[in-house]
């Protein structure tokens, strides 16, 4: 019997042996499998939640993509830039996302510490932030162009090649001379990966809305086409800065027109010279041969001398009616002037006005 619960026990204790040996196989494979696990996800996490994105010392930046950027465009500009903590694990993300595939042109504000999924969502959703555009002060076409060519995806020359095509230009009323017409002085928001056709359109538009059925039918009665209205109101903008004065200006230069008399507008001679910086116009200057020069051609220059103002145009559309032919800067400095109905009077008051700039070394 003895021997019996002896071998009993023994094959009790050596069954206990196993089993305990088993549980902590169990036990020290489901340890590795666990690490495994938490090690794979601290990897994974690492690669698509941690902070991935620098600014050096800015808290926001913006990223532009073109239209022909590939994937590799984007990664070698944030690799450039020094934006990427860690560049591989970017292009893993972008790829297991599939945004390799889906590249989007545009600006798009970036925050310093964005996570892979972040900064990859954003690229590949397209959301950009628009751009805010002011135009005002500006001469010819060209130097439109130059500053819409700054600011936007679509080059200058893109945009003059819309400009100086009659055809494009003749949906609003317009031919190539008279293309900066089409523009007027505000702010505009454009996305930043804007074509050039789309931006036509799109102030083709703000044109459109601004000549409504009122000022239409006043620029018809003047006998003026919308290009030509622009025309004389880039003129008027630029003989005084007074806005208060501009219908008398405008009044001046519609008699004249009305009579045949050749407009003999200072700002068109400077226009005409390319000298903006000029503070007297003498006898010399005026025989400069442009077309542009109001002094040795009547009726009205081929095309705007500056970008005319919605206030300017509404100025010759309302224009003061009166008997004036002419008008000069007064010698007070004061920026107004003096307008006469008759020649003697205009030469007193030119007189005096000479006889300032005489007295200030001009």
């Amino acid at each position: 019997m003895a021997k019996k619960r002896s071998s009993k026990s023994t094959r009790q204790k050596s069954s206990k042996g196993k089993s305990s040996s088993a549980k902590r196989i169990f036990i020290a494979l489901g340890l590795i499998l666990f690490l495994s696990v938490c090690i794979s996800f601290g990897y994974f996490y690492s690669k698509v939640f941690r902070s991935n994105l620098v600014l050096n010392q800015q808290k926001t930046d913006f990223v532009y993509i073109r239209t022909i950027d590939s994937f590799q465009d984007v990664v070698n500009q944030l690799t450039e830039r020094g934006m990427l903590r860690n560049r591989e694990s970017f292009i893993w993300l972008s790829e297991f996302m599939d945004y390799d595939k889906k590249v989007k042109a545009g600006r798009f504000k970036v925050k310093d510490g964005m996570s892979n999924r972040e900064l990859v969502m954003l690229l590949r959703s397209g959301k950009q932030e628009p751009i805010r555009i002011t135009f005002q002060n500006i001469r010819t076409k060209e130097d439109f162009a130059s500053k819409v060519g700054r600011n936007l995806e679509a080059d200058s020359s893109s945009l003059m090649d819309i400009l100086n095509n009659n055809e494009e230009m003749r949906q609003f009323g317009l031919d190539s001379q008279h293309a900066l017409s089409l523009f007027l002085p505000d702010t505009y928001e454009f996305y930043w990966n804007t074509t050039a056709p789309v931006f036509v359109e799109k102030m083709g538009k703000a044109y459109t809305k601004f000549w409504t059925e009122d000022r239409l039918s006043k620029a018809t009665q003047l006998g003026l086409s919308r290009g030509e209205i622009c025309v004389l109101a880039s003129i008027v903008l630029q003989e005084s800065n007074k806005s208060d004065e501009w219908p008398v200006i405008a009044g001046v230069y519609l008699n004249r027109l009305h009579k045949g008399m050749k407009l003999q507008a200072d700002p068109t001679v400077k226009f005409a010279l390319n000298d903006f910086g000029l503070r007297r116009i003498r006898s010399n200057h005026l025989q400069v041969e442009s077309p542009y020069n109001t002094y040795k051609y009547a009726g009205l220059p081929p095309g705007p001398i500056y970008m005319a103002s919605k206030g300017s145009i509404d100025a010759i559309l309302n224009y003061q009616t009166h008997s004036y032919l002419y008008f000069c800067a007064r010698p007070d400095r004061s920026g107004y002037h003096s307008f006469a109905e008759t020649f003697e009077q205009h030469k007193q008051n030119a007189r005096r006005y000479q006889s300032s700039l005489n007295d200030r070394g001009i």
